[in-house]
């Protein structure tokens, strides 16, 4: 086999034919769109090939940008970081699972009673609301998204999931973070006037809880993914094996992942026909 550095191999290697390999991640470098706060991700060139033969990239910023997880220790005090999370629960069996939702839609216990394929025990989950289509440095995105709230953290615990992931800007509904006025909140001071325009009502009415997801999943042990995309589309409504592994970073409270979904075509026929 030709192993010349830069050419792939014409066939994959032995013990993954016919397996079918998913990105559900978003891009991450230069330029990346981030969340609307402050610091952001920045990245720059200290080495080019011609200085010293070598190209070099310098980062600066959070692991809180992209495709991502918390650790407990984000948003609770006293309690765990990347490292204590199990590592048997960044690889698994699971499903992708559409649950459409528009502007400022919350993702409900109903919607993911519902979901097909069904979601079952020690399930990695990732949904699909169809809000990573709109991934960009825009508002649509990261202020108007749809997202998961209290009632659907609650029932992912009891369902007793393995991990989670959404296609959305956080891993709580946007009007259940400090975009709104949160602890440290409103980031974006007109979301207010402009929701209360929609319903007749304050933010904190509806959303009066702050960052309930993170809390919750979080601190029952059960990871949490921002920003899932890339094939997402590709493997929803499937039964697929998962990975996804952060940084062995000890004292950690984020970091950035690649999210792979995999799907073995002749498992696939086996759990659609029975045989």
């Amino acid at each position: 086999m030709d192993t010349q550095v830069g050419k792939k191999p014409k066939t994959p290697p032995t013990g993954t034919q016919g397996l079918q390999f998913y990105n559900l991640s978003h891009r991450w470098g230069f330029g990346m769109p981030q969340w609307p706060s402050a610091p952001l991700l920045n990245l720059r060139i200290r080495e080019m090939h011609s200085r010293h033969g070598a190209l070099v990239h310098e980062y600066e910023g959070i692991m809180h940008r992209g495709t991502h997880m918390d650790a407990p220790s984000h948003v609770h005090e006293n309690s765990g970081f990347i490292t204590d999370y199990e590592l048997w629960r960044f690889f698994g069996t699971g499903v992708a699972v559409s649950i459409p939702k528009g502007k400022w839609g919350v993702v409900t216990p109903e919607d993911l009673e519902n979901a097909r394929p069904a979601i079952r025990k020690n399930d990695i989950v990732m949904i699909n609301t169809g809000s990573h289509h709109n991934w960009g440095d825009n508002p649509e995105y990261f202020a108007y998204s749809p997202g998961l709230y209290k009632g659907a953290a609650e029932w992912l615990v009891d369902k007793g999931v393995r991990l989670v992931g959404i296609d959305v800007q956080a891993l709580d509904h946007p009007l259940g973070t400090v975009l709104a006025a949160h602890g440290p909140g409103p980031v974006q001071p007109f979301l207010n006037d402009e929701y209360k325009a929609e319903t007749g009502r304050d933010i904190l009415e509806d959303f009066p809880y702050w960052e309930p997801c993170h809390n919750i999943l979080m601190t029952n042990g059960i990871p949490g993914i921002e920003n899932i995309g890339g094939d997402l589309d590709a493997v929803t409504g499937k039964r697929c094996t998962f990975m996804a592994f952060p940084w062995r970073w000890t004292s950690g409270e984020g970091c950035a992942l690649r999210v792979v979904a995999v799907i073995d075509p002749a498992q696939e026929f086996r759990l659609e026909t029975g045989e």
